[in-house]
């Protein structure tokens, strides 16, 4: 039980950091698509523990071994709409969220937007690949 949970934490704390650096590198795009060249990017502290909860993306990666990448990148773009939109909902209902796409017509309730869809797709793959990092070298298997 304290290896599962402590396995969760580690993959928690990866997914989060991974997270905030790929949103800083996202944002400081806007900056260069505005000729601003000092890139800065940015994010939020909320966003910490939701790009970790990622981490429940590896339990989800057995049940699709052997799956096409189309069916588990598809699988994990839903599961991260649904994650960024329950706490979108309800860090809005607090006037915590750091997110507003009322701008984009692709937006459903404001906190979420289709037109991610593939960022959040090659997002998912990539948490799985650094979820299943290491994992043949605790097995003792190569």
């Amino acid at each position: 039980m304290t290896q599962c949970l402590t396995r969760f934490l580690k993959n928690f704390l990866k997914c989060g950091l991974t997270g905030w650096c790929l949103e800083i590198l996202f944002t400081s795009m806007d900056s260069l698509r505005r000729r601003d060249m000092t890139l800065k990017g940015h994010t939020s502290l909320w966003m910490f523990p939701i790009y970790g909860s990622a981490a429940i993306l590896s339990p989800v990666s057995r049940l699709l071994r052997g799956k096409s990448a189309l069916t588990r990148g598809l699988t994990y773009t839903g599961l991260i709409f649904s994650i960024e939109y329950l706490t979108g909902r309800l860090l809005s209902r607090r006037k915590s969220c750091p997110w507003d796409y009322h701008r984009s017509r692709w937006n459903i309730g404001r906190v979420i937007r289709l037109d991610f869809a593939p960022y959040w797709f090659c997002a998912g793959l990539l948490f799985e690949r650094l979820l299943s990092c290491g994992k043949t070298g605790e097995s003792g298997q190569a």
